[in-house]
């Protein structure tokens, strides 16, 4: 099937902006010729892409699922023409990465850094994302690489993609007061632990067991995240009370040290930041797995450096 970039962008137009004549608005176009290429684009295609609705027209199923992809292939088009403009090489251009709020607090300063460094003429932009969005973006060329991560019960959606493990990340019990075994210090590598840690949580007596929380307020972030602290509960015999719901790492250990409920957080995310007022306890067993993607099986150089760059930043 060949079909015209233009008439694609028209499609996309459409589709964004919800009518013809917005469309042409948006695009500069004259409302004849969005028309124009509605029909020409149908022709090539052979399905019809609208339908009359009202006054106006409105995108058929196959018209909509042309358009979700048409806004992919023209990111893909617009990344080639950048790369391509930049010399494809490390010594030009720029390589934008999405990824989740305390991966850019953590794994990625060491990375840009060491590409100012290794690479100065390689220029990155950071765009913050949780996995979803920073997906999407990818799809649509918006970015060249996502930093995601995912749970067992929440797995991302990599179809299409290459995607690379950066790291298992652990995950820990928040609870208000100071204890024994504080975790992750800030200054640590995410994920690594004590000795006294390691010999706690191996012992009957150091084991971390969700069940004596069964009454208490629980802290929850993103639906995915909740989506894991709600199996692990259940698993332990109970359906958390979810009583306050926030992304916001430093706010929800704030809420556990001021004693209103309890929570689950991972390793990046007390390594971004930790509060003294609450003491943590890794879940034996349990993590989540962050993952650098990129498009397709063959990255730009300047997306494979900075991909290679995370993998090494994370140890």
């Amino acid at each position: 099937m060949d079909v015209d970039l233009t008439r694609l962008r028209v499609l996309a137009a459409v589709a964004r902006e919800g009518s013809v004549t917005g469309a042409a608005r948006a695009l500069h176009y004259a409302q004849p010729s969005v028309s124009h290429h509605l029909a020409r684009l149908e022709a090539e295609v052979g399905v019809p892409l609208t339908e009359r609705h009202g006054r106006g027209v409105r995108l058929t199923a196959a018209g909509r699922l042309l358009a979700a992809r048409a806004e992919e292939i023209l990111g893909r088009v617009g990344a080639a023409r950048e790369e391509l403009d930049a010399l494809v090489s490390l010594s030009a251009g720029r390589v934008r990465l999405a990824a989740f709020p305390s991966a850019l607090a953590t794994l990625v300063p060491d990375v840009v850094g060491r590409l100012a460094r290794e690479h100065p003429g390689l220029g990155v932009g950071l765009v913050e994302a949780e996995p979803p969005e920073a997906l999407d973006a990818l799809r649509r060329g918006a970015v060249d690489v996502a930093l995601v991560f995912e749970h067992d019960r929440s797995p991302v959606d990599v179809e299409g993609l290459r995607a690379v493990p950066v790291l298992a990340e652990e995950l820990f019990l928040v609870r208000a007061g100071a204890g024994p075994h504080p975790g992750p210090h800030p200054g640590t590598h995410p994920g690594t632990r004590s000795a006294t840690d390691e010999a706690a949580a191996s012992s009957e007596e150091g084991a971390v067991d969700l069940a004596p929380l069964a009454d208490a307020a629980w802290i929850a972030g993103c639906e995915r995240c909740r989506a894991d602290l709600v199996g692990r509960c259940e698993r332990a015999g109970f359906t958390p009370r979810v009583a306050f719901e926030t992304d916001d790492y430093v706010a929800v250990q704030a809420l556990v040290a001021s004693g209103v409920g309890v929570s689950l957080l991972p390793a990046l995310a007390l390594r971004a930041h930790r509060d003294p007022r609450v003491t943590v306890r890794a879940l034996p067993g349990a993590a989540r797995r962050v993952l650098a993607v990129t498009y397709g099986e063959r990255p730009s150089p300047g997306a494979a450096a900075v991909v290679e760059g995370l993998v090494r930043a994370a140890g």
